[in-house]
């Protein structure tokens, strides 16, 4: 049970860093946004390892981590990227049903890549409550152009492909209980993920770079809040299936559609609600099926 309160929790802090880092957006730009989570998020892990290190055996890297780190970081990298274009050049609802296809991308490649059993309860599960994540987003898909299906397609799978190189990382460590793991595997991510995009930003979009560091408020709480979420996504992917972790975490459209109706009188259509009910179900489903 411990990995579903892991991911609730990563659910809530992620769409408080997603907020934070959608507003630098327009001063920094699609690259300075991305770089923030990284950059910014680094310090506060890097500093709770130290904290931790004095009490807890860190655990060795070998090469077979290094490598899976290295694939979930650069895919992470790609999918926050075609994440903030496609929350600009779609509504939100779509942008958000198109991301959301992400568990069922990841229980395949899950399958394929670290040999994870799927079964037919737990794929017919995770299908339908992306079904109900399209459905309760409330798209207008007559708005939709293709270029903005492509990129949240492709987020989407890239952030798929993310969690199974964490887990992967995760997984390959030699010892040390899931925190301490999650941790290590945190530190060591964001510290590619950062190098990769100082590089980057200093040799192709320095204005992007100095613009985060003026926002260095703004900048420092969506880092915060990032690394906060990332370190309990990364103890759910250590304790069960990245696949299971990302569709429980779908839970977090029916709470948003809650929260808009009752703060901000939102209607919600009957489309909408029976996609949220059917959301509730394959999460009941999986839990069922996992726990």
């Amino acid at each position: 049970m411990i990995w579903v309160w892991a991911t609730l929790i990563a659910a809530v802090a992620q769409t408080g860093r997603n907020a934070a880092q959608a507003g630098l957006t327009a001063s920094a730009g699609t690259v300075g946004a991305t770089a923030v989570r990284f950059l910014f998020g680094l310090p506060f892990a890097a500093l709770s390892l130290i904290a931790l290190a004095p009490f807890v055996a860190v655990p060795g890297l070998g090469g077979d981590t290094v490598a899976y780190a290295a694939l979930g970081a650069a895919a992470q990298i790609g999918a926050t990227a075609f994440m903030l274009l496609t929350m600009r050049g779609q509504g939100f609802g779509v942008a958000t049903a198109l991301m959301k296809t992400e568990p069922v991308t990841l229980a395949i490649i899950g399958a394929v890549v670290l040999a994870e059993p799927l079964g037919p309860a737990r794929l017919g599960a995770i299908a339908l409550a992306t079904l109900g994540v399209v459905l309760a987003s409330g798209a207008r898909w007559s708005r939709a152009g293709l270029r903005g299906i492509a990129t949240g397609v492709t987020a989407g799978a890239l952030f798929g492909l993310s969690s199974i190189g964490f887990r992967g990382a995760l997984l390959s460590l030699p010892e040390g209980g899931f925190f301490i793991r999650a941790l290590t595997v945190l530190v060591l991510t964001l510290a590619l993920q950062s190098a990769a995009m100082l590089i980057w930003m200093g040799l192709r979009d320095r204005r992007g770079l100095c613009a985060i560091l003026r926002m260095w408020r703004q900048s420092l709480t969506a880092g915060a809040l990032g690394a906060f979420a990332s370190l309990f996504w990364f103890i759910g992917f250590a304790l069960t299936p990245a696949a299971n972790v990302r569709t429980l975490a779908l839970i977090e459209v029916v709470l948003a559609q809650l929260v808009s109706g009752r703060l901000f009188r939102q209607s919600t259509t009957a489309l909408q609600l029976c996609g949220m009910g059917l959301i509730v179900l394959g999460v009941g489903w999986l839990l069922a099926v996992t726990v």
